[in-house]
């Protein structure tokens, strides 16, 4: 066997053909339409197994039998072919996805996860999106959330709401406005960066999951189900927004108590590498 039908063969074998199939339907595809006698001579195959191999082949709809004594086999189409089974595919594992969330131990539901590498933290944040139902709540920098701007509009047509607290300049808020579902605030009024603020996310959908990210460096976060934490990352967003309404009204003064920023609090309440 050539290195190029046993590269070919492995393929195949992935897809869930035996080596007596690939080897056929190779070997159809190569010189058809023929019998399985034929087959049997040019790929070197035991006769017995070819005819077992066909019929299988014909099973799948990868070969047609189009004559009659003798029986000869052409190939389904490879274009043809490999789309059903992309389609197929697709289909159970989305089908098989269901089934596990459904029967999803319910102690799963304490676990948290942590995640790795900022490849890793986007796909997290855009399935979370495009899971939610009710809402989606979300603090993070202005250019990491840019990149799932598309998820958040597609949520808003949903009729999902919105809520996105955002480092970054004014200008940044128009990215992010879907209509009446959505609002955006600047953090703390400005949405000047603090801290690490600009490297960080924090997202929550529909009170039943959150995810904290730090996105500097390799990146790192944790995405968790778990009643208690969702509720405390919930909590931290909303008074985020409360904080960003009571900065609307009252900023000025606001700054003359505390500083701009409120540099006097964070000051007195966070360490000094995280002011």
């Amino acid at each position: 066997m050539s290195t190029a039908t046993a590269e070919f063969v492995r393929e195949f074998r992935k897809l869930g053909f035996t080596d007596y199939e690939a080897r056929a339907y190779l070997t159809l595809c190569q010189t058809s339409p023929v019998t399985a006698y034929e087959v049997s001579k040019i790929a070197g195959l035991g006769k017995a197994n070819v005819y077992s191999a066909l019929e299988a082949l014909v099973r799948r709809g990868a070969a047609q039998p189009v004559s009659k004594a003798p029986v000869k086999y052409v190939p389904v189409e490879p274009s043809v072919l490999l789309g059903q089974i992309a389609r197929a595919t697709t289909a159970r594992c989305k089908e098989l996805a269901g089934k596990l969330e459904r029967i999803e131990s319910a102690d799963d539901a304490d676990h948290v996860w942590t995640l790795s590498g900022e490849e890793n933290i986007d796909s997290k944040v855009g399935e979370m999106i495009d899971r939610a139902r009710h809402h989606v709540w979300v603090k993070a920098a202005h250019h990491l959330l840019a990149k799932h701007a598309a998820a958040l509009e597609r949520a808003a047509k949903r009729k999902v709401d919105l809520v996105i607290v955002l480092f970054g300049p004014e200008d940044c808020v128009s990215t992010f406005s879907f209509g009446a579902r959505s609002t955006v605030y600047l953090h703390e009024g400005t949405g000047a960066i603090v801290g690490p603020g600009d490297r960080l996310i924090t997202l929550t959908i529909d009170f039943d999951e959150a995810l904290t990210a730090d996105l500097g460096g390799a990146g790192h976060g944790a995405f968790t189900r778990s009643t208690s934490i969702v509720f405390m990352a919930e909590a931290l967003l909303r008074h985020e927004v409360y904080l960003a309404e009571i900065f609307r009204k009252f900023g000025p003064q606001i700054e003359r108590e505390f500083g701009p920023g409120l540099a006097k609090l964070r000051k007195r309440y966070l360490p000094a590498a995280k002011r």
